[in-house]
């Protein structure tokens, strides 16, 4: 592999803001979809939050596709739900624009735990990262039912040497965690602005 599993992620990010600082639709939904490999590399403790990820890729992507003009921002998915009143349904792209920043939060927080402690097992870099990040946006069952993924989290040491590629891995994490941070900053910060940064699960 040339360069690192983050490769990809890192260069995706240099297209995701228009020149006048906005964030574009399918240049933020294509650099989502180049972290999923990564997430594969952890196998079955993030089964769900890959699935979570890409389902709410696909929702975002076949609105964008339905007329790629109209939704060339990222946030007029919001605004028309917002006008039309539909903004708070489980199927809402607004829905979906939530949970896709909030499943990356906690990537980012994971990535960012196994860069700063070095000494950490991967467990625990998991759990640290969900507490921190999602836990306080599920319900009783979402959390049990992640909590018992988590432990099923891969050997840190596999799992460093099967991303590492020819790269440097950390300092390329340690980049991936301080340039896409900002970006889902900005989306909670927009959904806060319309009052739809505090859905919980049901």
């Amino acid at each position: 592999m040339e360069g690192t599993v983050f490769t990809p992620c890192l260069e995706g990010m240099k297209h995701v803001k228009s020149e006048q600082g906005e964030m574009l639709t399918k240049p933020f939904l294509e650099l989502c979809k180049t972290i999923l490999p990564v997430i594969d590399k952890f196998g079955a403790a993030m089964t769900l939050v890959k699935s979570d990820i890409g389902g709410n890729i696909s929702r975002l992507e076949k609105n964008y596709l339905s007329d790629p003009d109209k939704f060339k921002y990222l946030y007029t998915f919001v605004q028309v739900e917002i006008e039309s009143k539909t903004a708070k349904a489980s199927s809402s792209c607004t829905n979906g624009l939530l949970w896709l920043t909030r499943a990356m939060d906690f990537l980012v927080e994971l990535f960012r735990n196994l860069v700063a402690h070095q000494d950490w097992s991967m467990p625990q870099a998991c759990g640290d990262s969900y507490q921190k990040t999602l836990k306080k946006w599920h319900g009783w069952l979402a959390s049990s039912t992640f909590s018992m993924a988590l432990k099923l989290a891969p050997d840190r040491k596999k799992f460093m040497d099967v991303i590492s590629g020819s790269g440097d891995i950390y300092a390329d994490m340690e980049r991936f965690c301080a340039e896409f941070g900002p970006f889902l900053h900005d989306n909670h910060k927009f959904l806060a602005t319309v009052g739809m940064d505090d859905m919980k699960a049901s």
